[in-house]
């Protein structure tokens, strides 16, 4: 099982009422994308070789997370095609859930500036992830 995502909530994360602004949460998902991707495929993954790209982001907000909160993040595997795959996440504060979302993510080819099949190292990593 892969580790959560641990995130800092800045001061500059949180609005005039105290609590994470709503547009922040796409920042904490990718974050925890990049953490989850560095124990999968490894900090040597060459994302300008094998690429991908964001096609759709899905936010639901559910409880409000405060600066001095300490948030984590699970990772799941939603759905996988041949070129793209969905990320499900939790954002969780002392295991009571806060925010969830969706992101779709499609493998590309920036040299050909092109969708690509999911590359093997990645797909083996995504197995790992648990479904939601």
């Amino acid at each position: 099982m892969m580790t959560p995502a641990k995130i800092q909530v800045r001061f500059a994360d949180c609005d005039m009422m105290g609590h994470v602004n709503n547009a922040v949460y796409l920042s904490y998902f990718e974050q925890a994308r990049m953490h989850y991707f560095g124990q999968m495929v490894g900090a040597e993954w060459d994302w300008n070789k094998d690429g991908i790209i964001l096609a759709k982001n899905v936010v639901e907000y559910v409880y409000p997370v405060f600066l001095h909160d300490k948030p984590e993040i699970i990772v799941y595997l939603k759905e996988i095609g041949d070129k793209s795959f969905t990320l499900s996440y939790k954002v969780l504060v002392n295991e009571k859930l806060c925010t969830k979302g969706e992101s779709t993510l499609v493998c590309f080819d920036f040299v050909k500036n092109t969708s690509v099949s999911i590359f093997p190292k990645m797909m083996e990593g995504l197995k790992q992830l648990e479904k939601l």
